[in-house]
């Protein structure tokens, strides 16, 4: 049975990807800093699909010291892990000039610092088995940066061009390496505003994008995938 780890597992996209998952019959690692969040959707999942492990750890990913730890648990508990998904992240809407002191750091340890320390984690384990996929949850600001959103875009371009180079180390080894790149996805991010669902990307849509790209054959990797609302960005 393969196994895969998602960061930002309980909510929004990271929770309809752990749910496509266990839908798959692939084990689960996730983590939450909110314990009774994390065993409350461990049930949700074990409902899902009885035939599964999941592994949980309370564990706030933006400090590398538990992140790493619940990396090495996880890998102790399930074996080795096929599918990284970094769906871990951020929006703290600010211009750079104006935004507080604590912000830009804030967002390159959610956004960005996870990312790197898995790969770095992982990487060689991959590379030995010569298998492996990693999905990053980049952002349309990735491309085309949000005045309006200083510091998130900052992270979010550094983590599409630490994907790129993941996958330059990677595809020589056969471990896949995937940019996600939604756009306006209904998530908490959005929970303050009063939207039509049918106007935005569903946490739903990403999850079944994922569960596509990691079923294709062996020689085939998605390089990106751009998801945007069908009527435009809000």
């Amino acid at each position: 049975m393969k196994n895969a780890l998602i960061t930002g597992a309980t909510k929004g996209m990271g929770r309809a990807i752990s749910i496509s998952f266990a839908n798959e019959g692939i084990n689960v690692a996730i983590c939450s800093r909110n314990e009774k969040e994390l065993l409350k959707f461990k049930e949700e999942l074990l409902d899902i699909n009885p035939e599964i492990k999941v592994f949980t750890q309370v564990t706030d990913g933006s400090k590398k010291a538990e992140l790493l730890k619940f990396a090495a648990d996880a890998e102790h508990e399930l074996g080795f892990i096929d599918v990284i998904v970094n769906s871990l992240g951020m929006f703290i809407p600010a211009s750079i000039l104006n935004e507080s002191d604590e912000v830009f750091e804030k967002q390159v340890n959610t956004n960005l610092m996870p990312t790197y320390e898995l790969y770095r984690y992982f990487g060689k384990t991959m590379i030995a088995a010569r298998k492996g996929h990693f999905f990053n949850i980049c952002s349309v600001a990735s491309l085309n940066p949000i005045a309006q959103a200083g510091a998130y875009s900052v992270t979010k371009y550094a983590l599409l061009g630490l994907t790129k180079v993941m996958r330059l180390e990677m595809q020589e080894h056969g471990v896949k390496v995937t940019a996600i790149i939604p756009g306006s996805t209904l998530t908490d991010s959005w929970k303050d505003a009063v939207v039509d669902k049918d106007t935005m990307v569903l946490p739903e849509d990403i999850a079944s994008a994922i569960i596509n790209i990691y079923k294709m054959s062996p020689g085939a990797n998605v390089d990106e995938i751009i998801i945007k609302p069908a009527p435009g960005q809000l």
